[in-house]
C-alpha cells in the first residue's frame, strides 16, 4: 500500500477558507478578440464561481512568466490550484513541431501553469485541471499531446472516432452531453463519481498522447481518447485533470459536485497542514 503523501512548504497562517489559485489567460490569445486592445489577463467567471460556491476563496493568478520570484511568492500563499480551459498548448513545451491544425497559443500561460503544477507536485498542493488544465498536468509531468484528434487519432478498436470539438461556435451548448467516458476503478475520479461511466460535454481537439510520469489514466472515451489523468495512488497527492468542462454542470450535477468538493477538501487539508 502506498504511504500517505506528506505535503511540505513554508509555514504560513491558517485560513478559515482555503485559497485556490485560478490561472488566467492572455486576452489577445482568445479567438475573436480585436487587435489593438491592451494586453490583459482574463478568465471565464464560471471557474471562479465554482471555487467560491463551494466555500473556498478564489485568487486570480497573473501570468508572471518573466518574474518567477513574484509568481513563487503568490504561489506560497495558495492552498490549491485550479487550471482552467483555454487555447492550445505550444507543442514546443512537449518537444514537438507545431502542426497546421494547432490553434491559437498563449506561451506565457504555458510557462506559468507548467511551473505552478511542477511546484505543486513537489509540495503536495492539490491541483484540479479542467480541459486544457488536464493537458497542462500531463505535460508538466513529461507527457505529450495529440495536437489534433480529427487528423491524428485512430480508434484502436477500428471503430469511428467521436466528435470531441463540440464547441459553441459550432452550434453546441456548453452543457451538451457529447458522449460517455468510462471511469477507471480505484481512482480518485471513480471515488468521486462511483459509476462505470458518466456523460460529459466535449470542447477540445487535443488530448493526452504519452501519459506523464506518476500519472494514471482515470477516464477514457468510447473511441479510446484519454479523458482524464490523475496522480497514481489514491493515498498520495490530489492531482486530477479531466478533459471535459465540469464547471458547467457543478450546480446541478451531484457527481461533478463531489469532484469539486473532494478538491476543496484536499485544499482545506493542505491549508491546515501548513
Amino acid at each position: 500500500m502506498t504511504a500517505p503523501f506528506v505535503p511540505t512548504r513554508p509555514a504560513r497562517r491558517g485560513a478559515a477558507r482555503p485559497l485556490v489559485g485560478v490561472t488566467t489567460q492572455t486576452l489577445h490569445a482568445i479567438a475573436g478578440i480585436p487587435e489593438g486592445l491592451p494586453d490583459s489577463w482574463v478568465m471565464n467567471k464560471r471557474y471562479v464561481r465554482a471555487v467560491q460556491e463551494l466555500g473556498a476563496t478564489p485568487v486570480l493568478v497573473p501570468l508572471f512568466d518573466d518574474d518567477v520570484d513574484t509568481l513563487r511568492s503568490l504561489y506560497e500563499r495558495l492552498d490549491g490550484l485550479l487550471i482552467p480551459g483555454g487555447v492550445d498548448m505550444d507543442p514546443a513545451s512537449y518537444g514537438e513541431e507545431i502542426l497546421p491544425e494547432t490553434g491559437r497559443l498563449d506561451p506565457a500561460r504555458d510557462r506559468v501553469e507548467l511551473q505552478l503544477v511542477r511546484w505543486a507536485w513537489e509540495d503536495g498542493m492539490p491541483v484540479l485541471g479542467l480541459c486544457r488544465g488536464a493537458q497542462v498536468i500531463n505535460v508538466a509531468r513529461g507527457g505529450s499531446l495529440w495536437q489534433d484528434i480529427p487528423s491524428q487519432w485512430r480508434n484502436p478498436s477500428g471503430g469511428e472516432t467521436l466528435m470531441h470539438d463540440c464547441y459553441p461556435t459550432k452550434g453546441f451548448a456548453r452543457t451538451h452531453h457529447a458522449h460517455e467516458v468510462a471511469l477507471t476503478p480505484a481512482t480518485r475520479l471513480h471515488a468521486a463519481m462511483p459509476r462505470p461511466s458518466v456523460p460529459v460535454n466535449s470542447m477540445h481537439h487535443q488530448s493526452v498522447k504519452r501519459v506523464g510520469d506518476g500519472l494514471v489514466v482515470s477516464a477514457v472515451a468510447p473511441d479510446g481518447v484519454v479523458e482524464a489523468v490523475e496522480a497514481a495512488g489514491r493515498d498520495e497527492r490530489f492531482v486530477v485533470g479531466v478533459q471535459w468542462h465540469p464547471e458547467v454542470f457543478e450546480v446541478h450535477d451531484p457527481y461533478t459536485r463531489h469532484l469539486f468538493r473532494d478538491f476543496m477538501g484536499a485544499a482545506a487539508g493542505f491549508a491546515q497542514a501548513a
